[in-house]
């Protein structure tokens, strides 16, 4: 009836025992307990080397028993700690990290990081991706999902990132007062979890890793801004999908959850930079490398550049002056309006200067570190080309240019230390001072010998550049 052998029957009827009895194993290293954590200390974590030196011991014991042992008795690894669950009210609580990701944009794999917001009650998620992210970023993207979500939850859970806190971590961290003022006008607020306490902020983690698996395999982007909105098409679908751990789906839950988020306010301002700039000499002002041209009659002006994600618009004082489209941060684009054509390409040109000329014809070095400190300073850089004239003028021609090739391979454009370079080069060949007692005669006064020294060198010098 049990499909068993007569034998195995006999036995257990022969011994008198209803229960079967347990497995008792002699643990081989159970003695030498203390000399396998002595050991482990030793040889630094190594197991390899701890059963070599047990083997050498007359301990016989394999690789595979001794890190069973260790697993057992916890000898190297850290104590096990359970992980906590967290429940979420409606409207309480939402979630902000960021990941970086690789994504093949045209033909070019290019690293950007997604950003997300979850909702944690709901599980709504809403993600958009940045190739550059700052504290500018991160404002446009919250006030987004906030938009998207149509309300925020009174917390919003972040890391310890510094695009977000000013200073401290954890429960001591104190937001930035721009995303404090951000969080002002949503009416909620920032908090940090414990450091190294990822699974607090476990409803935005997770997402990440089906963002990188479910949404970039077998899809083709032209920018980012066709990324970001096949992305936010993607966030829809995911979001009106059933899931196994939810009774419905986020969007209706949303739509449970949206009673006790905070209201959007009456008006939502839009999120800009500003950018103090001077437009050089060329009509032009910069920002992240991007150039954008601006009215002729503006040249050498300060003027104030607002940087929105989709535009670029430039003051002049509450004068709205010119706006520009936005390029991607580095993209080393150049805008140019129609009416600016005449005026910042075709412009006549500044004559050089005297001294400008000279410069350009003694060496290409000389020539070259003008050229540059044009390009920085613009049309302030008629200071900085007289002094380096003049240091044409009072120092050796060959250790001149020699320090300006080597300031040129760092970029360095700062004159002052330049001149510096020169003198440590003459210290030891220029203007050298004798001693008076060793080479002057017994009737030579020695301030003579060495005046004397000096209008040598000065004549040479006065020679060189005749």
């Amino acid at each position: 009836m049990l499909k068993i052998s007569r034998g195995a029957v006999r036995n257990v009827v022969t011994s008198g025992v209803a229960e079967v009895s347990g497995l008792v194993r002699e643990d081989q290293l159970g003695p030498h307990l203390d000399k396998v954590r002595a050991l482990h200390d030793r040889c630094q974590g190594n197991l390899v080397r701890v059963c070599e030196e047990l083997q050498a011991e007359g301990i016989e014991v394999g690789y595979s028993s001794l890190t069973s042992f260790c697993r057992r008795h916890e000898i190297g690894r850290p104590t096990k700690q359970r992980t906590g669950s967290y429940d979420f009210a409606p409207g309480e609580e939402m979630q902000h990290d960021t990941s970086p990701h690789k994504v093949t944009i045209g033909d070019t794999k290019t690293l950007v990081q997604c950003a997300s917001l979850v909702l944690c009650y709901c599980r709504v998620i809403y993600a958009q991706v940045y190739v550059r992210w700052s504290r500018f970023e991160c404002r446009c993207f919250l006030t987004e999902g906030i938009r998207y979500f149509r309300g925020a939850a009174g917390l919003c859970m972040i890391d310890n990132s510094s695009v977000v806190i000013a200073h401290g971590t954890g429960r001591d961290a104190v937001p930035a007062p721009a995303m404090q003022a951000l969080g002002e006008r949503f009416d909620f607020r920032f908090e940090a979890h414990a450091p190294g306490h990822a699974n607090r902020s476990g409803r935005v983690e997770r997402p990440f890793h089906y963002i990188e698996n479910n949404f970039y395999p077998g899809r083709e982007f032209a920018d980012i801004e066709d990324l970001n909105r096949q992305l936010r098409e993607w966030c829809d679908r995911v979001n009106d999908r059933p899931r196994r751990t939810l009774p419905k789906t986020p969007f209706e839950l949303l739509a449970a959850e949206r009673p006790h988020l905070r209201p959007l306010p009456a008006f939502v301002p839009e999120v800009y930079d500003l950018h103090p700039r001077r437009v050089d000499t060329e009509g032009n002002v910069t920002v992240h490398g991007n150039r954008y041209s601006m009215p002729a009659t503006l040249i050498g002006r300060s003027v104030e550049v607002r940087e929105s994600m989709t535009q670029i618009r430039v003051f002049d004082g509450h004068r709205l002056v010119v706006t520009h489209p936005r390029s991607q941060p580095g993209a080393r684009a150049r805008h140019v309006l129609p009416e600016h054509v005449h005026d910042g390409r075709h412009a006549q040109r500044v004559k050089p200067s005297e001294h400008e000329t000279l410069l350009r014809r003694v060496s290409p070095e000389l020539g070259e570190m003008v050229l540059r400190l044009r390009k920085r300073h613009g049309g302030q850089a008629l200071r900085n080309v007289r002094r380096l004239h003049k240091m044409y003028i009072d120092y050796p021609t060959d250790v001149l240019v020699g320090a300006v090739s080597e300031a040129l391979a760092f970029d360095l454009l700062d004159l002052g230390r330049v001149e510096q370079m020169v003198l440590r080069r003459i210290r030891g060949e220029y203007f050298r001072l004798t001693d008076a007692r060793e080479s002057a005669p017994p009737s030579a006064p020695a301030l003579e010998l060495h005046d004397d020294h000096v209008n040598d060198n000065d004549d040479t010098k006065d020679d060189d550049h005749g």
